[in-house]
């Protein structure tokens, strides 16, 4: 369970039009956008600061972004030089924006099972699939920062984790 992130106005030039009484999107309606979301852009940097950014599979659990993918490619190696990222989901038009890191991580027992449930539902994986094959390193994603607006001028909200 994570700690509720405190929302505030997304701060933008006047000239976009969001007004200075403008509502505040809910933290539950961005976490279950995170959670839905089928596909999630990842934008790393390698050492000498070139970007890439790639689609990756993702289950997002308990305030964070769950991953997987070989050690050799080149995004699994510029997050073992750099690990400060960003993540976002598919949709640019009500987007959700992650800045933080990425770590990685062996789950234990318990969250392995839950990461397999969720990607066997959320990605229709094969049957001969088991809970054990999550207990081997995975990243881990945690946000400091969200970015989320349902209509950017109307609702474009800053989530910040404590």
């Amino acid at each position: 369970m994570t700690t509720e992130p405190v929302a505030s106005r997304l701060r933008l030039p006047a000239d976009y039009g969001l007004p200075q009484d403008s509502p505040l999107l809910s933290w539950p309606a961005v976490d279950e956008r995170l959670a839905s979301g089928l596909h999630y852009w990842l934008s790393t940097a390698d050492v000498e600061g070139a970007p890439i950014i790639r689609p990756i599979d993702g289950m997002w659990v308990e305030g964070a972004l769950y991953f997987g993918g070989h050690p050799n490619t080149r995004w699994r190696r510029n997050l073992a030089a750099n690990p400060r990222t960003c993540v976002s989901l598919e949709d640019a038009e009500s987007a959700v924006i992650l800045e933080g890191s990425a770590t990685t991580a062996t789950p234990d027992a318990v969250l392995a099972a839950k990461l397999f449930a969720q990607a066997k539902a959320k990605y229709e994986f094969a049957a001969n699939q088991t809970a054990d094959e999550y207990r081997g390193q995975t990243c881990v994603f945690r946000p400091r920062h969200v970015l989320a607006w349902s209509l950017l001028y109307k609702d474009a909200t800053r989530f910040d984790f404590p």
